[in-house]
């Protein structure tokens, strides 16, 4: 249980996907909040957040949602947060902290901060965890437990809203970073991002190969391309909004990924069997270092067999 000073009463979450439902197990759970308030447009959704009793009270009204909230977080599409902060900045109370969970900062922090009257606060996070699956059902309260959650406080942010929302997610198990929203942009398109984009690709070039069948596709399908097949199973509206907001630092990444592919193209074609072996066995390091830091397990599956468990 947290101290006082970090404590949240009234926490409202607009959106109850992966990370809004894994938010409310976790906070409950983790006895951080009083009183939870579940906001979504989706009307099978709020009812499936009754069922499973995820928050004290239920709503798709986001300005009767968040008038109370000492903490508001936007789990939706990053495309929809300078929406939603327009139709709700009108009903956050004095002293109310605005948060979102997006995976681009920039873009978000460009859309949301001029809607944010001057009496709330508005700390942007990004807590680096998730699977590929989506819905209340799919989240859980551990989905935070030992991940990275980065903040980026706009300039002039007050210092006690900041630590506030820092408290919140150490609360939840996350180890909280602060950094600039560009910063974090380039670290995600590398480490994120990218690596989305070259999942779907593959996946989308074995399903159009004209010589392979779908059928063999699937049947054949050994531990590499059955890896890329669960990140290519995310959530495409949600994907789509990260690409087009941040497509500065993706295409960046992307002009040097094809130049080492280029590279290693070259390699193969002429036989360069020291290159090659130099490149694996950096890449086999890096992976190590990624289990070693408790990111990852070493088992098959992306280690996530009982997660849920």
């Amino acid at each position: 249980m947290l101290d006082h000073p970090t404590r949240i009463g009234r926490l409202a979450l607009v959106g109850l996907g992966l990370i809004g439902s894994s938010i409310a197990r976790g906070a409950r759970a983790n006895d951080l909040v009083d009183t939870i308030v579940a906001i979504d447009r989706d009307p099978a959704v709020l009812e499936r957040v009754r069922t499973l009793g995820l928050a004290d009270h239920v709503t798709d009204d986001l300005a009767a949602g968040v008038a109370e909230a000492d903490l508001v977080i936007l789990c939706v599409p990053v495309g929809a947060v300078g929406p939603v902060t327009a139709a709700l900045a009108g009903a956050l109370k004095p002293g109310a902290i605005l948060s979102d969970v997006g995976s681009v900062k920039g873009a978000v922090m460009a859309a949301a901060a001029p809607h944010v009257p001057d009496h709330a606060a508005f700390v942007p996070a990004h807590p680096v965890a998730g699977t590929e699956q989506s819905g209340p059902d799919a989240g859980f309260a551990t989905l935070f437990q030992g991940r990275w959650c980065i903040l980026t406080p706009p300039e002039g942010t007050p210092p006690e809203a900041v630590a506030r929302v820092r408290g919140f997610w150490e609360g939840l198990g996350s180890v909280v970073e602060t950094m600039t929203a560009a910063h974090h942009d380039l670290v995600l398109a590398i480490t994120s991002h990218v690596p989305h984009l070259i999942a779907y690709n593959i996946v989308g070039t074995a399903a159009d190969l004209e010589t392979v069948t779908q059928s063999e596709v699937i049947k054949f399908s050994a531990g590499g391309f059955r890896d890329f097949t669960r990140i290519a199973a995310s959530d495409p509206t949600m994907w789509r909004d990260v690409f087009l907001n941040n497509k500065e630092a993706v295409l960046e990444v992307l002009g040097r990924f094809n130049e080492d592919l280029a590279a290693l193209a070259r390699a193969i074609r002429w036989d360069d069997g020291d290159a090659l072996h130099a490149l694996f066995t950096r890449t086999r390091a890096i992976r190590r270092g990624i289990v070693a830091m408790g990111q990852e397990t070493a088992e098959p599956d992306f280690g996530r067999r009982g997660a849920k468990g």
